[in-house]
């Protein structure tokens, strides 16, 4: 497996295609947006920049990371002789329905199918093309080339070959692959995100503020981030999104997002991609600074 497709040029699809090139993989970036393609790319360069300043890649790495990445406005020109594709777009189930079922109607038959959702059924979106078999779930932690988990989710109908061929090639690009079940928001999400929904209740009662909860959680739980920090990295709307999933497959009212939650993404307040969530991310502080703690 040397041809490896990503659908999506966000902030996950430009991980996953920035680290596939970076261990030597022809990588087909996907997005139907040109300037997404080409902010992608900048994302790239910029972590690739950093990389080699903190003498982690020499130079030579940087390039021939960037020259293993080819971009593509078109899916069907996109998946030609891939062998995997990694579906990385809005955390939404129709959407992503939709694109499995045209990367199954344009994948050669023998193309695996991977999916990069954080919470919706590997089986459902497996459902909709005629290769269940085939479909595969590969949660990646943001930001992609530093963290090291992967979720490897099994669908209904997923093979032991794809699975093993999948947990496989996650070790070569240097991840620590962890097997889970099929089940909304697999173990991360499943533990994170009622975590952060009730930091944000926390805050909606008026028990404390943003900043004496984060540094509660961080000083007293040894936690890197505080949740709602991390709430506001990963994106209030993504939590939003991944939040109803869960309390629609589990119809437990302990999933059920936070009114506070509701609202801010309502208002467009989703926090670093939009400049302000639970913080400011103004001039003083723009989201390149905060994923710096990461690098």
């Amino acid at each position: 497996m040397k041809n490896i497709a990503v659908i999506g040029a966000g902030t996950m699809g430009n991980g996953i295609a920035h680290t596939f090139a970076q261990f030597n993989y022809n990588v087909h970036l996907i997005d139907i947006s040109e300037v997404a393609l080409e902010k992608g790319l900048a994302t790239i360069t910029k972590n690739l920049d950093r990389m080699v300043v903190k003498e982690k890649i020499s130079e030579a790495d940087k390039i021939n990371t960037l020259d293993n990445i080819t971009t593509f406005t078109e899916i069907s020109k996109g998946v030609k002789d891939v062998d995997l594709v990694i579906e990385a777009a809005t955390e939404n189930a129709v959407l992503k329905s939709k694109i499995f079922k045209e990367l199954d109607g344009v994948c050669d038959e023998k193309t695996i199918l991977a999916t990069n959702t954080s919470s919706i059924s590997i089986t459902q979106i497996a459902a909709v093309t005629n290769r269940p078999d085939k479909v595969i779930g590969m949660h990646f932690m943001n930001p992609v080339p530093i963290m090291k988990l992967v979720e490897i989710i099994r669908g209904y109908n997923t093979t032991d070959e794809v699975m093993n061929l999948t947990i496989e090639l996650s070790k070569k690009i240097g991840k620590i692959p962890v097997e889970v079940n099929d089940y909304p928001g697999f173990v991360a999400n499943r533990i994170l995100m009622p975590m952060i929904n009730e930091s944000i209740e926390t805050l909606y009662n008026g028990v404390a503020g943003v900043a004496e909860i984060d540094t509660v959680m961080k000083l007293g739980m040894a936690h890197p981030m505080g949740p709602l920090q991390l709430a506001d990295f990963i994106g209030l709307d993504v939590c939003l999104s991944i939040l109803n999933v869960m309390y629609d497959g589990f119809k437990n009212p302990k999933y059920a997002p936070c009114p506070l939650l509701i609202n801010m993404v309502m208002a467009g307040k989703l926090g670093i991609k939009s400049g302000e969530g639970f913080y400011d991310y103004s001039e003083n502080r723009k989201a390149e600074n905060v994923a710096k703690m990461f690098a």
